[in-house]
C-alpha cells in the first residue's frame, strides 16, 4: 500500500517547522514507512485520516495477527521524547508501546475514530480530567525532557516577533503572566504537553487513554491550560462564552486541586501563543477566535 501523508500533516508540519525541513522529510516518508513495516514484518491496513499534525499513523497487524498502530514522526518533532514518556507511563493513563526501538513507534491499537470530542462537553471534561491526572508522575531520573520554562521561553520570543498592532496588548498580558508564573514554580512533574480532548482515545484495555504527548516537566496547570479552551469555537459563538470560559477554568482547577489563578495565567499564555502562531501562518479565523477567547481571561 502507499504511505502518502494526509494533507493535514503536510500543512501542519510546514507551519510548525518550515516548508523546507518539512518538505525534505515528507519526500522520504513513504520509504521510511515501508522500512518500518517490513522490518517488523507488519501487515499495513490503512493510514489514519485526517490523522495528526506531527506524524503519520498507520493501522497495522503484527505477525501473529494482533492489531497495532505504527506512528512515524520526523526527527525534528523529537519522537524519542515521546517514546521515553510512554515507556515511563507504561500504559498508565496512556497508550502502551509494543517495542523498544526501530523506526517509528509501534503502539497498541486504540479506536482513532472515537476521542473524547465525541462525548457531550461536560462528560468529556470529566473524563479528560480523570485521564490527565494519571499522567502527572515524577519524571524518570536523569531525564532529557525540557522544562516548561525552556519551552515557553522560545515561544515567548516568537510571540514578540509575530505580534501585530491589534494583538499587541494581549501579547504583553500573556508575556507578563508567563514571567510571573515561571518565577515561582510550585512543582515539577511529567506533563503530557499537548493534552486536549482529541488526544484521548477509546481503548480496549481501559476506557480512555492519552496519545500523542509532547512531554516536558513542570507544573500541572500548564498541562491543563490547553484543555480549558477545547471546543473554543462553541464558546466564542455563545452569548455567555466569556462567563462560561471563566467558569471552566475554576471548575477544572477545583476538580484537580490546583490554583485557579495559575491555571488562568497559563491558559491565557497558551491561547495567545497559539493565536499569534495562527495569525502568522495566515489562519486568520483561527487566530481571531483564540485571541477573543484569550481576551476574556486577560
Amino acid at each position: 500500500m502507499g504511505f502518502e501523508p494526509p494533507q493535514r500533516l503536510v500543512r501542519a508540519l510546514g507551519e510548525t517547522y518550515g516548508d523546507a525541513a518539512a518538505g525534505d522529510w515528507l519526500a522520504g516518508l513513504p520509504e521510511i514507512a515501508r522500512e518500518a513495516v517490513e522490518l517488523r514484518e507488519l501487515e499495513a491496513e490503512r493510514p489514519v485520516v485526517p490523522g495528526g499534525r506531527s506524524s503519520l499513523v498507520v493501522l497495522v497487524r503484527q505477525p501473529g495477527g494482533e492489531p497495532a498502530a505504527l506512528k512515524i514522526a520526523p526527527p525534528f518533532a523529537a519522537p524519542e521524547r515521546e517514546r521515553a514518556a510512554l515507556a515511563h507511563w507504561n500504559g498508565w493513563g496512556a497508550v502502551r508501546t509494543l517495542d523498544a526501538a526501530g523506526p517509528g513507534l509501534l503502539l497498541e491499537r486504540l479506536h482513532p475514530e472515537m476521542s473524547l470530542r465525541s462525548l457531550p462537553e461536560a462528560k468529556a471534561l470529566l473524563e479528560a480530567a480523570g485521564t490527565v491526572r494519571r499522567l502527572w508522575v515524577e519524571p524518570p531520573p536523569d531525564h532529557g525532557f525540557e522544562s516548561v520554562e525552556e519551552r515557553t521561553a522560545r515561544q515567548a520570543e516568537a510571540m514578540r516577533g509575530a505580534a501585530d498592532p491589534e494583538s499587541a496588548e494581549l501579547v504583553r498580558a500573556a508575556l507578563a503572566a508567563r514571567e510571573e508564573l515561571v518565577a515561582d514554580v510550585p512543582e515539577r512533574v511529567l506533563l503530557h504537553g499537548a493534552f486536549r480532548q482529541g488526544k484521548v482515545l477509546a481503548g480496549d484495555r481501559a476506557p480512555w487513554l492519552a496519545v500523542g504527548p509532547d512531554p516536558l516537566v513542570g507544573e500541572r496547570a500548564f498541562d491543563l491550560a490547553r484543555l480549558v479552551r477545547d471546543r473554543v469555537e462553541d464558546l466564542v459563538a455563545a452569548a455567555s462564552g466569556a462567563s462560561a470560559a471563566r467558569r471552566r477554568v475554576n471548575r477544572l482547577a477545583d476538580s484537580l486541586d490546583m490554583d485557579r489563578e495559575r491555571l488562568r495565567g497559563w491558559t491565557l499564555f497558551r491561547a495567545v501563543e497559539s493565536g499569534t502562531r495562527a495569525l502568522a501562518a495566515g489562519r486568520r479565523q483561527d487566530g481571531e477566535v483564540l485571541m477573543e477567547f484569550a481576551g476574556w481571561l486577560s
